[in-house]
């Protein structure tokens, strides 16, 4: 814990457990690759993790630390910080519960080829969204920024994470239709992609 002097009296800085659950969330998810995949077939850029997803955590930090200084106010809601943690916590339970549901048709990068151990999973938290994964990662994306009272990034990742799945969906999806055919029309006019206004 840190304890920063502000214009409005001591705050206690505890919101470092939101790098905390960034890295932990990646590790463990690395790890659940590797023992889904292989180490030969698992690397981190197979995780997603981009030099913008790096410069997206960079900004978050520097806004929150701005705010803290200038306006400590802002970061003194500990309700709103609390829901943020509870986002993150659900939004990584969501897609952790994708990856080990998915088992080994569960992949970061998107097939263009079907594989024979690839089928159609409908099941477990499939069986509510199309895309646990992404919805998971959204709402943990999102939660992060709400955790750390950090009003600029949560509306910037938000619209950010959200248009990345917006055109990935679609892409993805075109391969699913080829791989599984009618059994995935009707599962995908049955459940909801699991992101907002992504058909």
């Amino acid at each position: 814990m840190l304890i920063v002097d502000t214009p409005s009296g001591r705050t206690f800085f505890s919101k470092d457990r939101s790098i905390f659950h960034r890295c932990s969330g990646i590790a463990v998810e690395y790890v659940l690759a590797v023992a889904i995949h292989g180490i030969s077939n698992v690397n981190l850029s197979s995780l997603l993790v981009s030099k913008e997803y790096v410069l997206a955590m960079v900004f978050s930090l520097v806004e929150y630390f701005f705010e803290l200084f200038l306006f400590p106010g802002l970061k003194e809601h500990l309700w709103v910080s609390n829901l943020g943690l509870l986002m993150v916590v659900v939004g990584e339970i969501v897609r952790k519960l994708a990856i080990v549901t998915a088992g080994r048709s569960f992949t970061h990068l998107i097939r263009v080829r079907h594989e024979d151990h690839h089928r159609l999973v409908t099941s477990g938290v499939y069986a509510f969204v199309r895309h646990p994964s992404y919805c998971g990662f959204l709402i943990w994306s999102v939660g992060t920024q709400i955790m750390l009272c950090n009003p600029i990034s949560t509306v910037g990742f938000a619209i950010v994470v959200w248009r990345f799945f917006a055109s990935r969906i679609p892409y993805e999806e075109y391969f699913l239709r080829q791989f599984f055919g009618a059994d995935y029309e009707e599962y995908a006019r049955r459940v909801p992609s699991g992101v907002p206004y992504v058909m």
